[in-house]
C-alpha cells in the first residue's frame, strides 16, 4: 500500500497541467458533454480522445482546480490543449447549435417548405400554410393573397431544436425591409413595390445574367404600359408540383382560365411566381430601355432581342427555339 502512495504521490507532482498534452496536435476535435455531466464523468471519453493523458492526472486536475462550471454542449477542443486550457474551454460558452439554412433565389413557398422538411425543420406544410395565409406579423404592408416574393432568399442561422415556423417567416420579412423594402421609393413611373416584387420574380426565372436583367426588366415593363401581354412562360409553371412538368406546363399555356397564364391574360400575374434575390429586385426597379420588344435565349442561355415579330422568328429558327 505504502509503495502504491508514493507512486500515486510521485505521478501526480509529475503533472503538469499547463503543458500541451500532444504538442503540435491542432486539429480540432468536436465533444458533446451531456447535461449534469461532471469532470470525473467525463474522463473515459477525455481519454479515449486523446484530451487528458490518463485518469489520475485529469482528477489530480480536478481536485486542484473547480471544475463545477463546467456546461453541457459542444465544444470545440483540441489534443494540443494543456489540461487547464480543456477545462477553461469546458467552463466556457458551448459551441451555438445553429446551422445553415439556405433558401435560394426564385424558390416558391412550396419549394422551401419543402427543403426545410427535408432538413428535418418542419413538418410537411407548416411553412407553407402560414406563408400563403400571411398569417404572421409584416413589418410593412403586403397588398398580395399570400406572402409569396417577400420572403427573402438567404442563407440563415438555425437552431433545429428550437425552430419555429412563424419566426423564420418572419425574419425573411425583416431581411426582405431590411435589404430592398426599406430604401424603395416609386419613381417617374409610380411603380408600387408589389408590381416590383411581381417583375422581380419573373426575372429571376426568366434571366440569370445579372447584365441582362436590367434590359429584360425594361422589355416586359414596356409591355405592360403599352397593353401587351407579358408572354412571359414562367408565370404558367408557378402552379405547378414539379416546374419541370412539361406535358402539365403546356396545358397550362393553353388554359385561359389560369390566372397566372400571362400568354392570354394582361397585365401581371396576381402574386410573385417566386421569392426573388436582390439583384432580381434592383433589375425590377431599375429598367434598361432598349429597342427590343421580343427576346429569346438559346441553348447555351444567351440573350437574344428582336425589334418586331418578323426579327423575333428569325431568332427562332436561328437558334432552334420554339
Amino acid at each position: 500500500m505504502r509503495a502504491i502512495l508514493l507512486s500515486l504521490v510521485f505521478a501526480t507532482a509529475c503533472v503538469d497541467a499547463d503543458a500541451p498534452v500532444h504538442p503540435g496536435d491542432d486539429a480540432v476535435v468536436e465533444i458533446t458533454v451531456p447535461e449534469g455531466a461532471s469532470g470525473r464523468s467525463l474522463t473515459p471519453l477525455l481519454i479515449e480522445q486523446g484530451l487528458v493523458p490518463g485518469e489520475w492526472s485529469w482528477r489530480w486536475v480536478l481536485r486542484s482546480s473547480d471544475a463545477s462550471c463546467i456546461k453541457a454542449g459542444r465544444f470545440a477542443v483540441k489534443r494540443s490543449m494543456s489540461m487547464h486550457a480543456l477545462l477553461d474551454t469546458l467552463c466556457g460558452p458551448p459551441l451555438p447549435e445553429d446551422v445553415p439554412f439556405t433558401v435560394v433565389e426564385g424558390w416558391r413557398i412550396d419549394d422551401i417548405d419543402r427543403a426545410l422538411t427535408d432538413a428535418h425543420l418542419i413538418t410537411a406544410g407548416q411553412y407553407a400554410e402560414l406563408a400563403k395565409t400571411k398569417a404572421v406579423t409584416a413589418p410593412f404592408a403586403i397588398p398580395t393573397a399570400t406572402l409569396e416574393g417577400y420572403l427573402y432568399p438567404e442563407t440563415y442561422r438555425v437552431e433545429p431544436k428550437k425552430f419555429v415556423v412563424k419566426a423564420f417567416i418572419e425574419r425573411q420579412l425583416a431581411m426582405f425591409q431590411e435589404r430592398f423594402g426599406a430604401s424603395y421609393a416609386p419613381g417617374a413611373d409610380g411603380r408600387p413595390l408589389s408590381d416590383i416584387v411581381i417583375m422581380a420574380s419573373m426575372i429571376e426565372r426568366e434571366e440569370p445574367s445579372p447584365d441582362n436583367r436590367p434590359v429584360i426588366a425594361g422589355i416586359l415593363w414596356k409591355r405592360i404600359d403599352h397593353a401587351w401581354n407579358l408572354g412571359v412562360d414562367a408565370t404558367s409553371r408557378y402552379t405547378l408540383p414539379d416546374w419541370n412538368d412539361r406535358d402539365a406546363f403546356m396545358l397550362k399555356l393553353r388554359d385561359p382560365n389560369d390566372p397566372y397564364n400571362s400568354r392570354l391574360r394582361p397585365g401581371l400575374p396576381p402574386t410573385a411566381i417566386g421569392n426573388p434575390g436582390a439583384g432580381a429586385l434592383n433589375a425590377a426597379a431599375h429598367p434598361v430601355e432598349s429597342e427590343w420588344w421580343y427576346y429569346l435565349h438559346d441553348g447555351q442561355g444567351h440573350f437574344h432581342g428582336a425589334k418586331d415579330v418578323t426579327g423575333h422568328e428569325a431568332n427562332r429558327r436561328e437558334f432552334n427555339v420554339y
